[in-house]
């Protein structure tokens, strides 16, 4: 699964530890964003689907740590 820098960037600032959970979580944060956010908007939806499409396995190998050295 091809995951943008700013995907991964994005997961690792809401991950929950679960994919189920992460997911969650970007469905909250997608709920108050402003409707001229759409930048972000398009850049959660993204993340949203190729989690919904990945297995808890693959989740799991992600390594969603935020780097801040970056």
């Amino acid at each position: 699964m091809n995951i943008t820098f700013e995907e991964r960037q994005l997961m690792s600032l809401y991950n929950t530890g679960t994919r189920t959970g992460l997911i969650a979580a970007l469905e909250e944060m997608h709920g108050y964003l402003a409707v001229d956010e759409t930048e972000l908007r398009e850049l959660t939806d993204s993340a949203l689907q190729k989690l919904q499409d990945m297995s808890d396995s693959e989740f799991v190998e992600l390594e969603l740590y935020p780097d801040f050295d970056e």
